[in-house]
């Protein structure tokens, strides 16, 4: 990978289209919110499919997947530390950079370690093999 494609556990400031809203037909994330690149896979035109969570300050329902930041990991990623937050786990954008629109800043704000990145990989891949996994695609 050349330095300029985003990594996992890297976060960003990004327009996160929640699934209800790409279900209702929205196209566009209605604001940027602090996003965690989970993985980034080439497909086969040779382009970069970055799979991207939302970290969020509201707590998550009870039925979502999500896991508590904590401090030291809001910290790493230059997120707020005096609130609250989790990254939800069971939905997903699916964006390939190099057609993104969406995906504008390309310098990240800071990122989570690679054990708490670990984790958060290993739950969504428990999820998917659950067909628990929801995607919007946003290219």
């Amino acid at each position: 990978m050349t330095a300029d494609v985003p990594v996992a556990g890297q976060v960003f400031d990004y327009h996160y289209l929640w699934k209800w809203q790409a279900d209702r037909g929205e196209t566009e994330g209605r604001k940027k919110r602090p996003s965690c690149v989970v993985i980034v896979v080439t497909n086969a035109a040779g382009q970069h499919v970055l799979f991207i969570a939302p970290i969020t300050s509201k707590s998550p329902d009870k039925n979502r997947s999500a896991l508590p930041i904590p401090e030291t990991e809001a910290r790493r990623a230059k997120l707020a530390t005096d609130v609250r937050l989790w990254v939800i786990l069971d939905e997903l954008n699916a964006d390939v950079l190099e057609q993104s629109y969406t995906f504008e800043e390309r310098s990240p704000r800071g990122a989570l370690s690679p054990a708490f990145t670990d984790a958060i990989l290993r739950e969504v891949q428990r999820l998917r093999a659950a067909g628990k996994l929801r995607l919007s695609s946003r290219s």
